[in-house]
C-alpha cells in the first residue's frame, strides 16, 4: 500500500495554511466526485423474460367433464385469464375454514419467523448503505508516564533526574472514507436489497403454503369423518344382518357357519374404525399446530364434506402472469439478482482502491490544557491499494461468483419448469376427478341397491351367505371410495390455487401485510366476477 500524505502540520513548503486546506479540500472533493460518478463493475441484472408458451397443457384447455348426465355430480369450469382472488379459500364457502385460516395467519410461528428474516435482511442492507458515508470515530486517552533520563520536563513538574513522571491526555477524532469508485459498495447494497426481496417472497411462499396446508388438512379431516360415517353405516347394516341370521338360526333356517361368517364380517368392518379414528385425531393435531396452538389447546372448528362446497368456476391465469405471481419463482429471480451483484463485488475487489483518512485532536499534560491553543494536531492522508499477487485468491473468488450466477440461473429455470408442472398436474387431476366422482357415486348407489335386495332376500331366506358377504364388502368399498373421490376433488382444487401462486396482491408490503392479504375488499371484487359463486 502506498500512503500519500495530503497535509501534515510540519510541511511549510506547501504554502500558507489556507492554501494547504484549499488543496486538501479540492482533492477530497475530486475523489468524492469520482466516487459518485464512477461506474459499477459487473453485470447489470435484468429480469428473465416469461416463457414463450400459451398454456399449461398441450392443445386447448377443456373444463372437467364428468361424462353422462346421470348420476348428476357438481361441474367445474376453467376460466382462462382470470386473476386469483386474495382469499381464494373463500371459494369453498365454509365460514369455519375462513375463521381457522385467519387464526393461523395471525399465530403461526413459521410466518413470524419469515417476518423476522425480512427485518434481518432489511437492517443488513441499511448497514451496508452506511459505507456510502464517511466513518467518524473518537477516542480519549489518559496516561501516566515515567521516563528515564528525560531531556524535557513538562511545565510544572519537578526535575528529579534521572527519572521524570508526568501525565498525558490525548483527545482525537478520526475520519475515514473509501470512495465507491468501482461500485463495490453499490453492488454489495444491490446484493443485500435482492436478499431482502427474496425474503419477502419467502414470506409470501410461507403464507401460501400455510393457507394451502390448512385447506388441505381441513379437507382431509372432512374425508376421514366421511369414511368413519360410511364405515359406521356398514357396521349398522351388518349388525342388522347378523340379527336376521341369528333369528333364522334359532328357527333352524340358517346354518351356524353362516352366523359365524357374518360375525367375522362384522368384526372386520369394526376393525376399520380405530385406524380411521387415529388418523382423525392426528389430523386434528395438525390443524391445531398450523393454527399456532398446542395440541392440548385444540381448535374448535370441525370439518365435514357437507359444509365444504366445490368451487364451480376455477380461474386459470396466463403463463406470463404465473411467472410474475408465484412466490417461489420470484424468490428464485431475487436469488439470481443477488448472485449477479456478487459478481460485481468480486470484480471490484481486484481493482485499485482509494481510502481517505483524517485525524485531528489535541494532546496536553492535563485536561485543562487540552482545550488551549497550541495543543491541537491533525493529519490528512490518502492511500491507494492495488492487489499485486495473492495466489489467485481474488481471481478464483470472481470465478466462483460467476459460477454462482450460472447456478442461480439454472435454479430459476428449474423453479419455472416445476411451477408449470404443478399447474399441469392440478389441471389434469381435476379433469380426471370429475369422472372419478361420477363413477364412485354410481358405484355406491348400485352397491347400496344390491345390498338392499340381498337384505330383503336374506330376511325371506332366499339367498346364501356368500352373496350377503359379497354385497356387504362391495358396498363398504364403494361408500369409502366415494368419500375419498369427493375429497380428492376438493384437494385438487386447492392444489390448483396453490400451483397458480395464490392471490397475493402486488402492493402487499410492510408490517400491515396481513390486513392487505386478508382484506375483505379483494373478496368482494372476486365475488363480483363469479369466481366464488
Amino acid at each position: 500500500m502506498n500512503s500519500i500524505p495530503l497535509k501534515k502540520i510540519h510541511m511549510p513548503h506547501w504554502g500558507p495554511p489556507h492554501a494547504r486546506l484549499s488543496l486538501a479540500r479540492a482533492l477530497i472533493a475530486g475523489l468524492l466526485t469520482i466516487s459518485a460518478s464512477g461506474c459499477a463493475v459487473g453485470p447489470n441484472f435484468t429480469a428473465p423474460a416469461a416463457p414463450e408458451v400459451e398454456g399449461f397443457l398441450p392443445g386447448k384447455l377443456s373444463s372437467p367433464d364428468p361424462g353422462a348426465p346421470t348420476p348428476r355430480v357438481p361441474r367445474q369450469h376453467f376460466v382462462r385469464g382470470e386473476d386469483i382472488p386474495a382469499r381464494w379459500w373463500a371459494a369453498f364457502r365454509s365460514p369455519l375454514l375462513n375463521d381457522l385460516i385467519r387464526q393461523s395467519v395471525e399465530s403461526n410461528p413459521t410466518l413470524q419467523a419469515a417476518e423476522a428474516a425480512i427485518r434481518i435482511a432489511q437492517h443488513n442492507a441499511m448497514a451496508q448503505r452506511g459505507l456510502y458515508f464517511p466513518q467518524l470515530s473518537g477516542d480519549s486517552t489518559a496516561s501516566r508516564q515515567l521516563l528515564s533520563n528525560a531531556g524535557n520536563v513538562p511545565p510544572g513538574e519537578p526535575l528529579s533526574l534521572p527519572q521524570t513522571k508526568y501525565s498525558l491526555i490525548t483527545n482525537q477524532l478520526a475520519v475515514g472514507f473509501t470512495p465507491d469508485i468501482w461500485g463495490a459498495n453499490f453492488r454489495a447494497v444491490e446484493n443485500l436489497d435482492a436478499v431482502t426481496e427474496q425474503q419477502q417472497f419467502q414470506l409470501e411462499a410461507a403464507y401460501l403454503a400455510l393457507t394451502s396446508n390448512v385447506v388441505t388438512a381441513a379437507i382431509q379431516e372432512a374425508s376421514l369423518r366421511g369414511q368413519i360415517a360410511a364405515t359406521q353405516r356398514i357396521i349398522k347394516i351388518e349388525r342388522n344382518l347378523l340379527d336376521i341370521l341369528k333369528r333364522q338360526f334359532n328357527f333352524g333356517q340358517a346354518a351356524e357357519a353362516d352366523v359365524l361368517a357374518q360375525e367375522a364380517a362384522l368384526a372386520q368392518a369394526e376393525q376399520l374404525l380405530p385406524p380411521l379414528e387415529k388418523q382423525l385425531a392426528q389430523q386434528r393435531n395438525l390443524l391445531t399446530a398450523l393454527a399456532g396452538r398446542y395440541a392440548a389447546d385444540e381448535i374448535s372448528q370441525k370439518f365435514d364434506l357437507a359444509h365444504l362446497k366445490l368451487p364451480a368456476n376455477l380461474p386459470v391465469i396466463l403463463p406470463g402472469k404465473l411467472v410474475a405471481q408465484r412466490p417461489d419463482i420470484r424468490a428464485a429471480e431475487a436469488a439470481m439478482h443477488a448472485a449477479s451483484a456478487q459478481v460485481g463485488v468480486a470484480i471490484a475487489a481486484r481493482l485499485p482502491n482509494v481510502t481517505l483518512s483524517a485525524n485531528g485532536g489535541s494532546s496536553a499534560y492535563n485536561l485543562a490544557q487540552s482545550f488551549t491553543p497550541g495543543t491541537g494536531y491533525y493529519t490528512l492522508a490518502a492511500s491507494v491499494a492495488q492487489p499485486i499477487f495473492d495466489g489467485f485468491t481474488l481471481y478464483h473468488r470472481q470465478k466462483a461468483a460467476e459460477a454462482g450466477l450460472k447456478e442461480a440461473e439454472a435454479q430459476y429455470r428449474a423453479a419455472v419448469i416445476t411451477a408449470f408442472q404443478n399447474v399441469g398436474d392440478a389441471l389434469r387431476s381435476l379433469q380426471v376427478d370429475a369422472k372419478a366422482v361420477r363413477a364412485a357415486v354410481l358405484a355406491e348407489r348400485t352397491a347400496k341397491a344390491s345390498l338392499d335386495i340381498v337384505e330383503t332376500q336374506l330376511n325371506a331366506g332366499q339367498v346364501n351367505q356368500l352373496a350377503v358377504l359379497n354385497a356387504q364388502q362391495t358396498y363398504l368399498v364403494a361408500a369409502v371410495t366415494r368419500v375419498q373421490a369427493e375429497a380428492d376433488r376438493l384437494s385438487d382444487t386447492a392444489a390448483l390455487f396453490m400451483a397458480l401462486g395464490g392471490g397475493w396482491p402486488a402492493d402487499c408490503k410492510g408490517s400491515d401485510w396481513r390486513q392487505c392479504a386478508m382484506g375483505e375488499a379483494v373478496t368482494a371484487s372476486a365475488s363480483q366476477t363469479g369466481l366464488l359463486q
